[in-house]
């Protein structure tokens, strides 16, 4: 079967490294994919945006799935786009990824699913914001943009003046754009922050082993909310006593209610949960793989996962046996480029690839990456790299990711170094 996935970042990579392993996997389009993913497949100078131009490509190359990494084009209803031409596809559609395309959405899904979730207030304009802070204390808060923001559209504040700050940077200043013109105030929640990830379609439900994802940007959890600075699985906070419960109490009240909203969902439903004294209670929903969760998730996985994509979209999930897991923990360290959450380096030749690439139990995946017409691989985003290794226990495994990140290096380079000593704390 030929495959075409949407995407160019390092989740789109270990998407297509993990397919190729499939015995039924004939060839692998990456759209329009990085340099990485132009050694494990092949990539299409396509616009993961470019739906007419994509649907042609896969009618042309007789492609069997479709699978879309990023939450933009989910959320534009790309999977709507190719259902209209009978082409398979993986992941929701427009009217269900809203679950991750509108926060207000998700609150109501999650609300009338009698989900744990943090207490919160909607607001359409900065004005009412603004006096709700007035009565509302000097207490610690969050404010969320409603819509998409690369993952940043999230202020975590200490007290009433930052929170007033986050506000008129999304309302007035108009940071996030088209994505604040609904803001959420909510109470922040205490605790460690996990994911956990499930497949669905739309009736059974196969949750994937627990991650924890590094979310602010340097060491302790200090600096600005990015995409993701690295992750590791399994997450020893969730064990399984715990993951039974996430199972019960979120993913299938979730799933009932997106029913019941004549949403239904088809696809990975990626929850962010904060494992608070109280019990996990969710911050968000991701429609789609976690980025960089994805990676660890991938490595350790040891079932077809060409398998498991076919029978979510044919809604016959209820066939698979138990998911197959390598019993090894996975660490992944992204490496960023220098002014990322900001504005940052592009260009710059990167060094050492090759080298980190032929250590045992490490894979580098590729996210903000590019060939030159040289081949010289260059830096063409915030995150550029994901180290993953495996390792016989957690501390293992993140020596070999920063063992092979050490011999990477490029003009501006940096990374955390403390990814996965949180598994060292029990929640």
């Amino acid at each position: 079967m030929n495959i075409l996935i949407i995407g160019s970042g390092g989740r789109e990579h270990a998407l297509a490294w993990k397919l190729k392993q499939s015995p039924r996997a004939e060839r692998i389009f990456v759209a329009p994919g990085n340099a990485g993913t132009a050694i494990d497949a092949e990539n299409v100078p396509i616009s993961e945006m470019d739906f007419p131009a994509l649907i042609q490509f896969a009618k042309q190359n007789e492609v069997g799935l479709t699978v879309v990494g990023p939450e933009i084009p989910l959320v534009a209803g790309i999977v709507n786009a190719f259902e209209k031409e009978k082409l398979r596809i993986f992941g929701p559609n427009k009217a269900a990824a809203q679950l991750e395309g509108s926060k207000v959405f998700c609150k109501e899904i999650l609300r009338k699913g009698n989900v744990p979730t943090g207490n919160h207030r909607v607001f359409y304009d900065g004005e009412s914001a603004m006096a709700y802070l007035k009565e509302y204390g000097d207490r610690p808060l969050v404010v969320k943009a409603d819509g998409l923001a690369a993952g940043k559209g999230v202020v975590v504040c200490n007290n009433r003046d930052e929170a007033k700050d986050a506000v008129l940077r999304m309302t007035r200043d108009r940071e996030f754009g088209d994505a604040a013109n609904r803001v959420i105030i909510e109470e922040r929640l205490r605790g460690q922050e996990a994911s956990v990830l499930a497949l669905t379609d739309g009736r059974t439900i196969v949750t994937l082993q627990p991650a924890q994802d590094h979310k602010a940007a340097y060491d302790g959890d200090q600096g600005p909310n990015t995409g993701g600075m690295g992750a590791y699985s399994p997450a020893g906070l969730v064990d399984d006593g715990k993951l039974h419960w996430i199972e019960e109490h979120v993913f299938v009240p979730t799933v009932h209610s997106l029913n019941r909203n004549a949403t239904p969902f088809k696809g990975v439903l990626y929850a962010g949960l904060m494992m608070t004294p109280q019990g996990p209670k969710v911050l968000e929903y991701n429609a789609r793989f976690g980025d960089p969760e994805c990676q660890p998730l991938l490595m350790r996985l040891q079932t077809d996962l060409l398998d498991l994509l076919e029978l979510t979209i044919e809604g016959r999930l209820e066939q698979i046996d138990l998911l197959k897991w390598d019993p090894r923990p996975a660490v992944c360290v992204v490496m960023a480029s220098e002014g990322y959450p900001g504005k940052y380096r592009k260009e710059d030749a990167i060094y050492g690839l090759d080298e980190a690439a032929n250590l045992e139990d490490v894979k580098v995946f590729h996210a903000g990456t590019k060939l030159d017409a040289d081949g010289v691989v260059r830096v063409n985003g915030g995150r550029v790299l994901g180290v993953t290794a495996l390792g016989d226990s957690i501390s293992e495994a993140k020596r070999a990711a920063y063992n092979a990140v050490e011999k990477i290096h490029w003009n501006g380079s940096w990374f955390r170094t403390d990814i996965s000593d949180k598994a060292k704390v029990k929640n």
